[in-house]
């Protein structure tokens, strides 16, 4: 019995070449776009899974509760993590971390290479899954100045060389570091990544802030014992930084590793439940969608050519073939097709799986050595071949072997009101995602457009290296002579990203209990106009006013934004004075209001900000304006024959702001990537289907047409005839798809302070490629079947 459902399905498939070749492809198209959706989603999925303590490992987190409501941070006091450890029954071990990634310049045999890692406590190897592949985790950090790597980069250091313990390192030209360990490479889906991890202790030695309970500075992690209350150790931990520093606002929790990648988001101190899980759920969706669509064209394509296969139905019948057995033979030639497309699907997976990849920014393989995998890719194959084959097995099967044999024409009128509705659900789906593109990229680049308060353009950054500050002077007179720069500029941290803040000022008038987060920057005069930033009151810093730091206390003159100027009253703010609150240390005058700027949240408002004026010793970024005009690559040059000539022991790294403000919007960018992506093979699938209905209409009315030619029909009006039905159809898909992509959106833009409107004319555009899109689709059919000879039609009347 299957040996004769197999040749029937072989016989079928390779009778109907086209409409074979419209299924599996179109099916493949859409299991292969699922497949390569659904390991991008197994990635984000198993983030931090690979370790063994996932389950009792916890971030401790901050919450600031300001006037704006509570600010959810992941900075801690540097001494906090003993003290935990120490009173807090439930706590099993902790960790302290520096903060981000600190890049280094490590020289080995005179060779410059360039990581990024941490410092870390030795706790790090014990509470987190990092297997060693040379070295003792216990000893690694016994002596202070020693260095494990890992695996990329023993390789990125010493080549193929094996064995690497004991090695030597000199790190920024100052200290030698010796290598104690090797760690296994860490997998991407990690929210713990580094090339390198150096003894805490340095970093704590030449921290003194680190000291203060009210300074947080640093990353904690924590490892609870089995059984311990999570709810009860927060409790104990909201106060515990206010029974050293009173004055903190910060209140402490832990928050756990299987929430950090997929549940990161806190709206007013308190998890929303969402995060990189939104674009999960989305893309999981969307893949099903897309599914679902390819689905949609085996059932169209199956019921429309059933009159084709009517007769075997009602001889099969006669022969005593119940309707079970039918059901199972149309299902079973489902399930073939879905293997043979599940087989094209994998070519089409492995063929673009690189730029997949580079469009996701993660390695991802098939691994189809992966018995999961595997399972999964049956799994999607059976689902569509259940799914596509449920409706044309149950119609194919219904039909009357009386009727069929006589020749009297079936009543096929559900059949093809179905498949006018699976139509309409596809082109609606597409025309969704064609709205959804072009908002998505609207809001991107209703950001990228947004006035950041500075100039963004041709501004390159550099990093203070080595003995750079010391000769910080003499290096911008060399720049400035290449005649390229327009201004040069220093800073203490990146300008677009945040930086130092805090709650703990106060001024004359400022009400009682009013808490504002306010940053603070320590800047060079120049910092102003090579920034772009222009003064609103007052005046620029005068070398005179650079901050003495040996002083016991600091009464230094500042320079504020319009927001912190706003903020402290009417009046000019010119002369007023910010302290902190014991006024014991800082005591700073205002000489000089700028324009409030942009920075960290890009979506966001203009925070406050003071700057200082400080000298060269203590920055650690340089801003450089080319004149307008200058040819980049000229500029780039100059610059770095300065930097070769002036500090020539550190390669020449550069940063331009403008690609540092574009790599904020990665999330976004994907999605608007992946959207279109979606879009393009929605539309795609649901053409291929409705190529293949078109062919069958026009099949079907042939004899029609060729009496209408005879009767002196025009080739333009028989087109138009035919396309006319279809129309109604994407007519109907936009009426459906229009209030459905307007809440979908305009739910997805309250996700955003600062967005784009939906304007009107983006559905307009959307209605009218989609149904150009049809038009050309079905067309091409249309008039393939007008100007066929009607003599060849009319032949066998």
């Amino acid at each position: 019995m299957f040996k004769n459902y197999f040749k029937t399905s072989l016989r079928a498939l390779l009778k109907n070449k086209t409409y074979s070749f419209l299924n599996i492809f179109g099916l493949a198209i859409g299991i292969a776009c699922a497949g390569l959706i659904f390991l991008w989603v197994e990635d984000e999925l198993q983030f931090d899974q690979f370790n063994v303590k996932k389950d009792r490992i916890y971030s401790a987190r901050v919450n600031s509760y300001l006037n704006a409501g509570a600010f959810t941070h992941g900075s801690t006091p540097g001494v906090m993590a003993p003290a935990i450890q120490k009173e807090i029954p439930g706590v099993a071990n902790t960790c302290r971390t520096s903060e981000g990634d600190t890049r280094l310049l490590f020289s080995i045999d005179n060779k410059p290479v360039f990581a990024s890692g941490k410092y870390a406590e030795p706790s790090l190897f014990n509470m987190f899954t990092l297997p060693f592949v040379q070295g003792n985790p216990k000893t690694v950090f016994t002596q202070l100045y020693s260095l494990v790597i890992t695996e990329k980069t023993a390789k990125k250091f010493f080549g193929n060389e094996k064995d690497v313990i004991g090695k030597t390192v000199r790190v920024d030209n100052k200290q030698d570091y010796v290598i104690t360990g090797v760690l296994k490479d860490i997998p991407e889906n990690s929210s713990m990544r580094f090339e390198w991890v150096a003894p805490f202790q340095i970093w704590y030695q030449q921290s003194p802030w680190a000291y203060e309970w009210g300074n947080n500075c640093l990353s904690t992690y924590v490892e609870l014992k089995t059984g311990a209350s999570l709810d009860a150790i927060n409790k104990q931990l909201y106060n515990f930084v206010q029974k050293r520093a009173p004055t903190s606002t910060g209140h402490v929790f832990l928050f756990g590793m299987n929430n950090w990648h997929l549940y990161g988001d806190f709206e007013n101190g308190k998890p929303t439940g969402s995060g990189q899980i939104l674009y999960v759920r989305l893309f999981s969706t969307i893949a099903w969608i897309i599914l679902f669509i390819a689905c949609i064209n085996f059932m169209n394509l199956a019921t429309a050519r059933s009159e084709k296969r009517a007769r075997e139905v009602g001889v099969r019948k006669v022969m005593g073939a119940g309707r079970r057995k039918l059901i199972a033979q149309f299902i079973g030639e489902a399930l073939f097709m879905a293997l043979l497309s599940a087989i094209v699907a994998v070519i089409i997976m492995a063929a673009s799986l690189g730029a997949f990849n580079l469009l996701v920014q993660k390695n991802l393989s098939l691994e189809l050595n992966n018995p999961a995998h595997c399972v999964a890719l049956l799994m999607i194959t059976c689902i569509c071949g259940v799914v596509a084959g449920s409706y044309p097995s149950l119609y194919l099967s219904s039909f009357n072997p009386v009727f069929v044999l006589k020749g009297i024409k079936m009543k096929s009128g559900s059949a093809a009101w179905i498949r006018k509705g699976l139509v309409v659900t596809q082109f609606t789906v597409s025309i969704v995602l064609i709205i959804a593109t072009i908002i998505i990229f609207q809001q991107i680049q209703y950001i990228k457009d947004r006035n950041l308060g500075f100039n963004r353009n041709g501004l390159l950054e550099l990093s203070m290296q080595g003995e750079m500050n010391k000769h910080y002077e003499s290096i911008k007179q060399d720049m400035m002579q290449t005649g390229l720069v327009e201004f040069a500029g220093l800073a203490d941290h990146s300008t677009i990203y945040g930086g130092n803040n805090t709650d703990g000022l106060t001024w004359q008038g400022k009400p009682p209990g009013n808490k504002v987060l306010i940053s603070w920057r320590s800047v060079d005069p120049d910092f102003f106009s090579t920034m772009g930033l222009k003064m609103r009151e007052g005046r620029n810093f005068y070398v005179t006013d650079t901050l003495n730091y040996d002083d016991k206390s600091l009464h230094p003159n500042i320079i504020i934004t319009e927001s912190l100027a706003k903020l402290m009253g009417k009046g000019t703010p010119m002369g007023k004075t910010i302290y902190d609150e014991d006024d014991t240390l800082l005591h700073a005058t205002i000489v000089g209001v700028v324009n409030d700027y942009v920075y960290g949240n890009m979506y966001g408002k203009p925070d406050p900000v003071i700057f200082f004026c400080t000298a060269p010793r203590f920055e650690n970024t340089i801003y450089l304006r080319a004149k307008p005009g200058t040819n980049t690559e000229h500029f780039l040059t100059a610059i770095g024959a300065v930097m070769k000539k002036d500090n020539s022991a550190y390669p020449f790294e550069y940063r331009f702001v403008d690609d540092q403000f574009n790599d904020m919007f990665q999330t976004e960018m994907l999605m608007s990537k992946l959207s279109r992506v979606f879009a393009a093979l929605t539309i795609l699938i649901s053409c291929l289907g409705l190529f293949g209905l078109a062919a069958y209409t026009a099949e079907r009315r042939i004899k029609e047409i060729g009496i209408r030619k005879v009767l002196g029909a025009t080739v333009a009006g028989l087109a138009g005839l035919l396309s006319f039905e279809f129309l109604k159809l994407i007519l109907l898909s936009l009426l459906l798809a229009f209030p459905l992509a307007w809440l979908a959106m305009h739910k997805w833009l309250q996700n955003y302070a600062y967005r784009v409107d939906i304007h009107w004319w983006v559905f307009i555009m959307a209605g009218v490629t989609a149904i150009l899109i049809a038009i050309i689709t079905v067309s091409f059919q249309a008039i393939k079947a007008a100007i066929s000879n009607p003599v060849t039609s009319l032949r066998s009347e």
